[in-house]
């Protein structure tokens, strides 16, 4: 998978252009707070997730201007595709190969990118959401359909919240409470299933990774946390043991209002030499073990669906030694790679250069 072009007109600061990457490794250099995340930004989107610096739709919008409009134009499943996003009133809307789509998860898993920037150092410094959130975007990419469990969950969950927080007032609701419970546990069984699934394949890679980023001079452990042994993969058996904690908790949850209990209360566990990254690793540990995870789940995702994924790596190198900059480059041969930096001596097969939103192809 590759883009072949890339169009924008009043996306943030960059002024309108098209701009036509190589298939390798593409440096796009300029001084700070000049646009190069914001590129990097504008093909995220594409992917049908949401912007990875936590923006609003609205704040994608040039200032003074009513929308905006991006297109690219990729190769992926031995054709050529396009995708058109519009983003207007605080919203985004998209057509895929000519076809118009309701949602923006109808475009999920058509186009494929594993973004890294500092920010996502939150991925082991922030809590147990942010991990979630992770997992999931990595699984849609691979599954599609997946995108749609979630949404069903969540809606469920929603909904039993609110339930909660009627039955003080009204406890005859409580007996509608086995209703919620049951279909909440169904929905969460398949959800934990396909997280485990995930999450044994991605372990093993990011293990590998950082043995590799450290020189061997440490290792990372990546583990599942939740209510369900991972002993257990059947989904009944798991949608019986979800089920069961609804029950014992349900007494906690009318007095707390919301539900305490379920794979919405999961984590994703990563140490290093055995403790908890959070807690006790090292900022340069933390970076290491995010960037291999995000390597795991460039492989992951090219082994699941036949196609490597685009990587965009945003303002990453600055922070490694030239050892650890070569052994990055070096696994992310064979892919197209996007990478945002101050400085143009990275050895790229092509460069863009960008100065106050405008980009411009480098003569060398």
């Amino acid at each position: 998978m590759y883009i072949k072009s890339l169009s924008f007109k009043n996306y943030r600061n960059l002024s309108d252009s098209e701009i036509f990457p190589s298939e390798g490794i593409n440096v796009i250099y300029g001084d700070n707070a000049q646009g190069k995340t914001n590129l990097i930004e504008c093909i995220w989107l594409f992917t049908g997730g949401r912007s990875f610096r936590g923006s609003k739709d609205s704040e994608l919008i040039a200032f003074g201007e009513k929308k905006a409009l991006t297109e690219l134009c990729f190769y992926s499943k031995n054709r050529e595709q396009t995708i058109s996003i519009e983003i207007s009133g605080g919203k985004r809307s998209a057509v895929l190969n000519e076809v118009p789509k309701n949602y923006l998860s109808q475009i999920v898993g058509a186009f494929c990118a594993v973004v890294f920037s500092p920010d996502h150092l939150t991925l082991i410094k922030n809590g147990p959401e942010e991990r979630r959130n992770f997992v999931d975007a990595a699984v849609c990419q691979i599954k599609p359909g997946y995108a749609v469990q979630l949404s069903r969950y969540k809606k469920i969950l929603n909904e039993r919240n609110a339930l909660l927080k009627d039955i003080p007032k009204h406890r005859e609701l409580e007996d509608m409470l086995d209703i919620w419970n049951d279909r909440l546990a169904a929905e969460g069984a398949v959800i934990a299933i396909e997280r485990k699934k995930y999450i044994q394949k991605l372990s093993e890679l990011a293990a590998g990774f950082y043995d590799g980023i450290s020189g061997g001079k440490e290792k990372m452990s990546v583990s599942y946390r939740s209510a369900c042994p991972d002993d257990i993969s059947s989904a009944q058996e798991i949608k019986e043991l979800l089920l069961k904690a609804l029950e014992n908790k349900q007494s906690d949850d009318i007095y707390c209002g919301f539900t305490t209990s379920g794979v919405h209360r999961d984590d994703l566990i990563i140490r290093i030499n055995g403790r908890e990254a959070r807690n006790f690793g090292s900022q340069g540990q933390q970076r290491s073990a995010v960037l291999s995870l995000k390597l795991a789940e460039a492989a992951v995702s090219g082994n699941e669906t036949g196609e490597k994924p685009v990587i965009l790596l945003d303002d990453v190198l600055s922070e490694l030694d030239g050892t650890r900059q070569n052994y990055l480059l070096h696994k992310l041969q064979g892919m197209q790679v996007f990478i945002t930096c101050c400085e143009k001596e990275i050895e790229a097969d092509n460069k863009f250069r960008i100065s106050s939103g405008k980009i411009t192809a480098s003569e060398e």
